[in-house]
């Protein structure tokens, strides 16, 4: 079995998990990633807190993108100037990160930074977000990042060792992953499994048109084509990630969206 072994030098620089969480899930991953790097960690919170259900929330947080009346912030008690590599968490909102995180990444001098981004979703925006720091922080090294469903947030500690592993933030070995194979038209029985991870989801995904696969130690990995309509009722076509455990009564469970 191939395995990608720790070469970089990351985990022996300071690092500053720094974090927004509503609901407490963004938290959870956070604390797991602290857990496991050692760095220090800071929760990012807004002077007028988010309060209310969920749809007040995003109604609100929805008026601040409009408008550009970014929400205030308390200070920082750590000192970004003093860490090399920061770990920024947010949930995903609209498809990028909250409007906390638009705050910080405006009154914050982060040039020369390593910034490793890690979100939680309802069904995507690790990539949306990743290229929103990328123009937000011109002068700041915006590195691959992790992402997790809300629904699946306990799958985060063993896909943050790999992360953490693979990318040289952390000592110790992990199984190269091979890739997926080339798309092929869906067969029936590729259908059942895409149905039985994502029609429980809220709002309707599409249908699956081509699939890739993978077989790693611990599961059969899917990268389906998906066609279906945007949030602006256009046609559109997504990636949905699927992933089978190979153990006794593993369910399919969808894992990202890549729109």
């Amino acid at each position: 079995m191939a395995v990608i072994a720790t070469t970089m030098t990351a985990f022996a620089q300071k690092k500053l998990v720094l974090y927004y969480s509503e609901t407490g899930t963004t938290k959870t991953v956070a604390q797991e990633l602290q857990k496991q790097t050692g760095a220090d960690i800071e929760s990012i919170e807004a002077v007028k807190p988010y309060t209310g259900n969920f749809q007040e929330t995003m109604q609100r947080g929805q008026r601040e993108m409009q408008s550009g009346q970014l929400p205030e912030l308390k200070p920082l008690k750590s000192k970004i100037a003093d860490y090399d590599v920061i770990f920024l968490g947010y949930p995903i909102w609209f498809g990028t990160y909250a409007t906390p995180i638009a705050t910080l990444v405006k009154d914050n001098d982060f040039a020369g930074k390593t910034i490793v981004p890690f979100c939680t979703f309802g069904s995507g925006g690790l990539n949306t977000s990743s290229d929103a720091l990328v123009k937000a922080l011109p002068k700041a090294k915006i590195q691959p990042g992790y992402g997790v469903r809300t629904a699946r947030v306990t799958a985060a500690e063993k896909e943050l060792d790999r992360f953490l592993k693979e990318n040289g933030y952390k000592k110790g070995s992990v199984e190269k992953l091979p890739p997926y194979s080339a798309q092929q038209p869906v067969t029936d029985a590729e259908k059942a499994i895409f149905d039985a991870a994502c029609s429980s989801y809220q709002f309707p995904l599409g249908t699956p048109s081509t699939v890739g696969k993978r077989q790693t130690s611990g599961s059969t990995d899917y990268k389906f084509t998906v066609n279906g309509r945007g949030m602006d009722g256009k046609e559109s076509t997504s990636i949905i990630y699927v992933t089978v455990g190979n153990g006794q009564g593993a369910k399919p469970e969808f894992t990202e969206v890549v729109r």
